[in-house]
């Protein structure tokens, strides 16, 4: 039963990236056309939310949401989720309907095709450098002032501690919120690390149920109430999960 397992493993990743890169090829004419002027970014923000359905349909997920507050079609928001599986992101892009940009690690440009559009597209930041971080929050400032919302994983990345449920939030994403003023959207994602975590010999087909939260206002609200509005953000969503794994 074991060694089956594995095949299935082995053939279930495999077909992760096939998935992954079948659109893609697919598109790349359109998806190129769409990344040559910034202003044409809805458009391949349009293409990016199909590229995410396609996988997560083919993958076998099926998504299902609840919201306690309605995101508003045109508004600027800041969407922060828990980050435990590369299928984070086609989750965000299948779930928000307003065009966003993702602000995340560097290394990702290095996967082939997907790379070539990630880090054309996307804000990169290397954690390691001040300057990156830096560059970081004028980068996210352009984009903003374009009328698009931002989305950051607030932990840096998914926790090597495999006992940990949430890692503490790095301040990006608040101090953005907080200077420009936008409503952060805190999202849930309870069985992202169940069907297909970084974990090679792991996954499965089967639901991803999706909890978006009341929003934190910012308006008004100054920088001193960072560390006040992180905590708060990280607390839902972690009675959130504790709520899931009951």
């Amino acid at each position: 039963m074991r060694a089956l397992k594995i095949v299935f493993w082995i053939f279930y990743r495999i077909w992760f990236y096939i998935l992954m890169a079948v659109p893609i090829l697919i598109m790349f004419p359109f998806l190129f056309i769409s990344i040559l002027s910034e202003r044409w970014y809805p458009y391949f923000f349009l293409m990016a939310r199909i590229w995410a359905k396609f996988i997560l349909f083919g993958m076998g997920f099926t998504v299902k949401v609840e919201a306690e507050e309605e995101i508003i079609e045109g508004r600027s928001y800041m969407f922060v989720a828990n980050h435990t599986s590369m299928t984070d992101i086609m989750l965000m892009l299948s779930v928000v309907k307003n065009p966003f940009v993702f602000v995340g690690k560097k290394e990702l440009a290095k996967i082939p095709l997907f790379g070539f559009f990630y880090k054309r597209t996307c804000i990169l930041v290397d954690r390691k450098s001040s300057k990156s971080r830096m560059a970081v929050f004028e980068r996210a400032q352009k984009r903003l002032n374009q009328g698009l919302s931002i989305c950051i994983f607030p932990e840096g990345g998914v926790p090597d501690d495999e006992s940990v449920l949430l890692d503490e939030f790095k301040d990006g994403a608040f101090r953005l919120a907080l200077d420009h003023h936008i409503p952060i959207v805190p999202l849930t994602f309870a069985d992202n690390k169940e069907r297909f975590s970084y974990t090679f010999f792991s996954g499965s087909p089967g639901q991803m149920r999706v909890k978006i939260h009341r929003f934190f206002d910012t308006k008004e609200v100054s920088q001193e109430y960072k560390k006040t509005l992180k905590a708060s953000v990280r607390e839902v969503i972690l009675n959130q999960l504790r709520e899931f794994a009951k």
